[in-house]
Parts: C-alpha cells; sequence; structure tokens
C-alpha cells in the first residue's frame, strides 16, 4: 500500500509539475509584444466622433503590395484582427452617406486604385471570413504616392480645409478617403 501512495503522489506531483510549466509558457507567450502592434486613430468635428482601431504591420525588408499584401483581393486593411471604424453620428465617405455605427473597414487594393468597403460583421480575423452581403458601401480611391517611406502601416486623419481625408499609408503608398459631416 505504501508504494501505490507513493505512486499516487508521484504521479499527482508529476502532473501539477506539467500544468505549472505550461501555464508559466503560456503567460510568458500572451506577454510578448505583438509584431503588429494595435493601434488607434480619432477625429472629433462639433458633436461628431470617429474612431479607427487597427494593426499595425512593418515593412520588415518586405515587398508590401503586390506580394505580402496581394492585388485585388480582400484585405483586413492592417493585420491580426480586421480594421474597424466608430462613427457617432452620420457623415459622407466619398460622398456616399454612412450612418453612425461600427463597420469592419476592408480594401481591396490595386496598382491604381483601392475598392474601399464597409461591412457590417464585425470581430472578425483577418479578411477569412469576409462576406460581401454584409457589405453597406463600396467605393474606389486612387493610388498616391508619398516621399517618404513609411515602415508601419498607418492610418490617420487629415484636416484640409472643409473636408477630413482618412488616410491609409504603408511604404509610399497611400490613399485618401475624403470625409464629410452631416
Amino acid at each position: 500500500m505504501p508504494i501505490q501512495f507513493l505512486s499516487r503522489t508521484a504521479t499527482l506531483f508529476i502532473v501539477i509539475a506539467f500544468a505549472s510549466i505550461f501555464q508559466t509558457a503560456m503567460a510568458q507567450e500572451a506577454l510578448k509584444p505583438r509584431l503588429s502592434p494595435l493601434a488607434m486613430t480619432t477625429f472629433k468635428y462639433e458633436d461628431t466622433y470617429v474612431k479607427v482601431t487597427y494593426c499595425r504591420p512593418h515593412i520588415r525588408d518586405r515587398e508590401v503590395f503586390g506580394n505580402i499584401v496581394p492585388f485585388g483581393k480582400v484585405w483586413r486593411t492592417g493585420a491580426n484582427e480586421a480594421t474597424e471604424i466608430t462613427i457617432t453620428e452620420d457623415i459622407q465617405m466619398d460622398g456616399h452617406p454612412v450612418k453612425a455605427g461600427t463597420y469592419t473597414l476592408f480594401t481591396i487594393p490595386g496598382k491604381e486604385k483601392w475598392t474601399i468597403i464597409l461591412n457590417t460583421e464585425l470581430g472578425q480575423w483577418g479578411a477569412f471570413d469576409y462576406n460581401p452581403d454584409k457589405n453597406i458601401l463600396t467605393f474606389d480611391v486612387p493610388v498616391q504616392k508619398t516621399d517618404v517611406v513609411y515602415e508601419p502601416f498607418t492610418i490617420n486623419f487629415a484636416n484640409k480645409g472643409e473636408v477630413v481625408t482618412l488616410q491609409l499609408i504603408w511604404n509610399t503608398t497611400m490613399v485618401e478617403i475624403p470625409i464629410t459631416f452631416d
């Protein structure tokens, strides 16, 4: 009987030790910084607040558009979780009405133009489950080149007089989405 007790005790000790090691490894993995960190950009105009939440991939000596972000395919517009835009009051994007709410911001990059997509399916990882039936708006904007190389993918707002633009910039590629406030 003492040998069985010792065997059960040893087995229990081994199970607890492995569980502890596994928990420690998982905690250390959770503490590692993301390669494409979470970011947020905001703009406030009178009573309207616009917030974009996205993850920032970096170039890291890679060819960006046409390679890691293929031309002609739906992109999550960043890394990790799909980019989301929250709007507190109705606005217009490129002259198209957009109701207040939160939407996923997908894009289809091209060499000369990008298709901008607002989609109602929230909480997506990447664009793997992209459902075009959930689109509320699609339109095209021209591609521009920047004089500066943007190492991390960057989304920001630029105030240009009466119009605010939402800029999507990576490497030397930029697209601007004109926003007007109702």
